[in-house]
C-alpha cells in the first residue's frame, strides 16, 4: 500500500478504536500468541510476524498518554512508537483491512483450530509469568493495584517469575514431604514422585474445560492431603501411629482438652484457631498453586510436554535399576501407597464394629454363679492401681535404668522388710502414648479395646469387667480414685463401681501440675481417708488411678511427709520450684529426664503407702497403663509395660507360681509378656475355685 493511501486510511479512521479496528487487533493478537505457543500458523518470517504483531497490538487500547486529536484525526505527534497509530498502519479508509494485510504472518479471516483458540482465551487471565519485562503497550499486562505492574514492568515481570516458582515448590513439598516428623529431612525432597509426572500428563492432555476443574479439583485434593499428612505426624509423636479417618475425629476433642488443661483457655483458643487458618491456608494456597502451574504449563506446552516425557523415562528407569541417594530411592510412589494404605484403614473400620461385636459376645465366665467368683480373695482388699506412661522405656532404656533401677530395689527391700512379696511380668497394651482409657478398659473386660470406637460399644454393653465381678459377689464393695477425672464421666456406670472419688472429691485445695490435678501421694492419701482407713468395713476393691506421670511431666511434685500433706497448700511451694513445661519441651533429653523423675515419685509414692497403710489382706496389683510418648521411647515400638502383684499373705502369690513371674518390683527381661486383655481371664482363674 502506497504512503498516501496509508495517510488517507490514518486520516479517514481517526482512531484504533472503532469496532472493526478493534475486532480485527484483538484477532491478531490472539493468532500471534497462537503462533508464538505452537507454531501453527503460516505466513512471513518470524521479523514480519513479530513487526505485524506489534502494528495490531497499538490498536488494541491507548494508555492515558495518547495523543490522539479531537476530531479523531491523528496528530503529528501520533508517530510516536508507543501507545500511538503508525504511519504505516495498513487500516483502509472505512475501517477495513487493506488488501495489504493478507501478508501479515496471522490471517484474522482465516479459520483457526477451536482447541487452540480455547487454550488461548483460557490463559489470558492466566498470571503474566512467561511474559517479557517490557512488552508493547497493547499488551501490557494488567494494571494491578495503583497501575504497578505498569510503572514497573521489570518487577512485574521478576514478582510474576517468583509467584510461579513457588507455586511449583509449593506443589513439590506437597507430593514427597513424608507423614512422620523423623523422616522430614532433605533427602526427603530429592525424589521424582510418580503422581506428580502423571498429573502433569493428565492436565496437558484433557481438553481445556475440563482442565481447568481437574486442575482446581486436584489443588484442593493435594492440599487436604498435606493437611492429612500433618495430622498424622502429630499422631505419630504422641500415639506412634497414623491417624485413623474413621476413629480418631473424638481424639480431636480430647487433643483441644489437654492443650486446655496443660496450658490454659488461652493456649487452647490459639492452638484452635492456629489449626484452622493453617487447614485454610493450605487449601487455598494449594489450589491457587495448582492453577498457576497449569496455566504456565499450557501456555509452554511444548517445553511442558518434553518435560514431562523426560521427568517419565526417568522414573522408570530409577524405579526400574533401583537407583538410590544416600538410601533413599529416586523414584518413588509414596503417594499411591499413602492413598492405597487409607483406604484399607477406613474398610478395616467400618468392619471393625462387626468383629468387636463377635469378641465381646464371648464371656467364658458369664454364667459363673457368685459364689464361685474371686474364691482365693475373699476378705482381702485388692486395689488395681494404674500408673500413668508407666512403660518398658522406665527399664530398659539405658539413659533412665540406673534410676528406676535404684527406685524399684529400694521398693522391693522395703516392702519385704515389711512383710509383702512381689511377682512382676509384661503386658502388651494396645495403645502408646496415650489413650489411657482404652488400656483401663482393655485390662478391666479382657477385650482389646484400641480405638473409640470400640471403647463406646464395651461401655454402652453388658460386658462384666474384673470389678463387675467383684460386685457380682457380694463381697466387696468397689470404689474408684479418678483423678484424672474432672468433669461428667458416664461411662463410670459401666464400671460397677459404687462410689467415685475424682478430682473434685479428694479434699484436695493444692495447684494442678500441668495436667495432673492431684498429686499421686494426695490421692493415696486420700484413698485412705475416705475408704481405705475406715473400721469395721467390708472389704474394698479398688480402681485408683495414680496420674502425676501424665505427660508434660512439668512440673513435678515430690514426696513430702505424709503427715504435713493436710488438704495439699504444700504444694504450692512445691509447683513454684518445679520446671517450666515449654522449656522442658524444647529439649527432648529434659523431657526424658523429667518423665523418668515423673515416674520414681510415682513408684514410691505406691510402696510408701503400702509400707504405711498396707495389713495382712492388702492385695495391690499395680501396672503401667501405656508406654510414653515417642520423644520419650526414642524409636521403640514396643507397647510393654510392667506389672507386678504385691501381697503379704503367701497364699495369695503361690496361686500364680504356675505364671513365672519374676520376684520383686522389676520384671526380668524375659518374664512373660502377654497381652493386657488375657489378664482378666488369668486373674478370675487363678483364684476361682480350681485356682491355685
Amino acid at each position: 500500500m502506497s504512503q498516501e493511501a496509508t495517510e488517507a486510511a490514518t486520516r479517514e479512521s481517526g482512531e484504533a478504536g472503532t469496532p472493526e479496528a478493534v475486532d480485527t487487533a484483538d484477532a491478531v493478537a490472539a493468532g500471534s500468541e497462537i503462533e508464538t505457543e505452537s507454531a501453527e500458523v503460516g505466513g512471513r518470517d518470524g521479523d514480519d510476524a513479530v513487526s505485524s504483531a506489534e502494528k495490531a497490538s497499538s490498536a488494541e487500547k491507548a494508555w492515558p498518554g495518547d495523543t490522539a486529536s479531537p476530531h479523531g484525526k491523528a496528530s503529528p505527534d501520533d508517530t510516536a512508537p508507543v501507545g500511538t497509530s503508525s504511519p504505516h498502519d495498513t487500516s483502509s479508509p472505512h475501517g477495513k483491512a487493506s488488501p495489504d494485510d493478507t501478508a501479515s504472518p496471522v490471517d484474522t479471516s482465516s479459520p483457526v483450530d477451536p482447541a487452540e483458540a480455547s487454550e488461548a482465551s483460557e490463559t489470558v487471565d492466566a498470571p503474566e509469568a512467561a511474559r517479557p519485562a517490557e512488552q508493547p503497550a497493547g499488551s501490557a499486562p494488567r494494571p494491578g493495584w495503583f497501575g504497578w505492574r505498569r510503572r514497573y514492568p521489570r518487577t512485574a515481570h521478576g514478582v510474576a517469575v517468583g509467584t510461579s516458582v513457588l507455586a511449583a515448590a509449593l506443589l513439590l513439598f506437597a507430593l514427597l514431604v513424608p507423614n512422620r516428623l523423623e523422616r522430614l529431612g532433605p533427602d526427603a525432597f530429592f525424589r521424582l514422585p510418580a503422581e506428580g509426572i502423571l498429573l502433569a500428563g493428565l492436565l496437558l492432555a484433557v481438553p481445556p474445560r475440563s482442565r481447568r476443574l481437574l486442575a482446581v479439583a486436584s489443588g484442593a485434593f493435594l492440599g487436604l492431603f498435606t493437611v492429612l499428612k500433618f495430622v498424622d505426624m502429630g499422631f505419630y509423636s504422641v500415639l506412634a501411629r497414623p491417624f485413623d479417618l474413621v476413629l480418631d475425629w473424638i481424639l480431636l476433642d480430647d487433643a483441644a482438652e489437654f492443650v486446655r488443661e496443660s496450658f490454659g483457655r488461652t493456649g487452647q483458643v490459639l492452638a484452635v484457631v492456629g489449626a484452622i487458618v493453617v487447614l485454610v491456608a493450605v487449601l487455598v494456597l494449594m489450589t491457587l498453586a495448582m492453577v498457576r502451574v497449569t496455566n504456565l504449563m499450557v501456555r509452554h506446552r511444548a517445553l511442558a510436554t518434553r518435560t514431562t516425557l523426560i521427568l517419565g523415562t526417568a522414573w522408570i528407569t530409577c524405579m526400574t535399576l533401583s537407583i538410590q541417594i544416600a538410601g533413599v530411592p529416586l523414584a518413588t510412589k509414596g503417594n499411591a501407597e499413602f492413598v492405597n494404605n487409607r483406604i484399607e484403614q477406613v474398610q478395616a473400620g467400618l468392619k471393625d464394629g462387626r468383629i468387636f461385636e463377635k469378641q465381646a459376645s464371648v464371656d467364658a465366665f458369664a454364667k459363673t454363679p457368685p459364689d464361685q467368683l474371686l474364691t482365693g480373695l475373699r476378705g482381702k482388699d485388692v486395689l488395681f492401681t494404674f500408673i500413668e506412661s508407666y512403660g518398658r522405656v522406665a527399664i530398659d532404656d539405658p539413659a533412665m535404668a540406673p534410676q528406676i533401677d535404684a527406685a524399684l530395689k529400694q521398693g522391693t527391700n522395703s516392702l519385704e522388710a515389711a512383710g509383702f512379696q512381689s511377682r512382676s511380668a509384661w503386658l502388651e497394651a494396645p495403645v502408646t502414648g496415650a489413650g489411657s482409657w482404652l488400656a483401663h478398659s482393655t485390662f478391666l473386660s479382657g477385650l482389646w479395646i484400641k480405638n473409640q470406637q470400640r471403647y463406646r460399644s464395651l461401655t454402652t454393653s453388658d460386658r462384666a469387667t474384673l470389678n463387675s465381678y467383684f460386685r457380682k459377689t457380694g463381697a466387696w464393695r468397689t470404689v474408684g480414685i479418678v483423678p484424672g477425672v474432672r468433669r461428667a464421666w458416664p461411662e463410670g456406670k459401666f464400671f460397677a463401681l459404687d462410689h467415685i472419688y475424682d478430682s473434685e472429691h479428694l479434699g484436695y485445695q493444692g495447684p494442678y501440675f500441668s495436667w495432673t490435678p492431684v498429686p499421686d501421694q494426695f490421692s493415696l492419701e486420700a484413698f485412705q481417708r475416705l475408704e481405705h482407713g475406715k473400721k469395721n468395713r467390708d472389704p474394698i476393691m479398688a480402681e485408683i488411678i495414680l496420674a502425676s506421670s501424665h505427660n508434660p511431666w512439668s512440673p513435678i511434685a515430690r514426696m513430702v511427709d505424709w503427715d504435713d500433706l493436710g488438704d495439699g497448700s504444700i504444694f504450692h511451694r512445691i509447683k513454684k520450684e518445679g520446671t517450666d513445661p515449654k522449656e522442658v519441651w524444647q529439649d527432648p533429653e529434659r523431657v526424658r529426664t523429667e518423665y523418668r523423675r515423673a515416674i520414681e515419685y510415682s513408684l514410691d509414692s505406691l510402696t510408701e503407702w503400702v509400707e504405711r497403710y498396707g495389713t495382712d489382706d492388702t492385695v495391690l496389683v499395680f501396672l503401667g497403663d501405656h508406654q510414653p510418648v515417642p520423644t520419650v521411647t526414642a524409636g521403640s515400638t514396643s507397647k510393654d509395660v510392667p506389672v507386678t502383684i504385691v501381697a503379704r499373705d503367701p497364699k495369695v502369690l503361690d496361686r500364680i507360681a504356675e505364671w513365672n513371674w519374676t520376684d520383686g518390683l522389676k520384671p526380668a527381661e524375659n518374664a512373660p509378656t502377654w497381652g493386657m486383655d488375657r489378664f482378666r481371664d488369668r486373674f478370675l482363674t487363678a483364684y476361682g475355685p480350681q485356682g491355685g
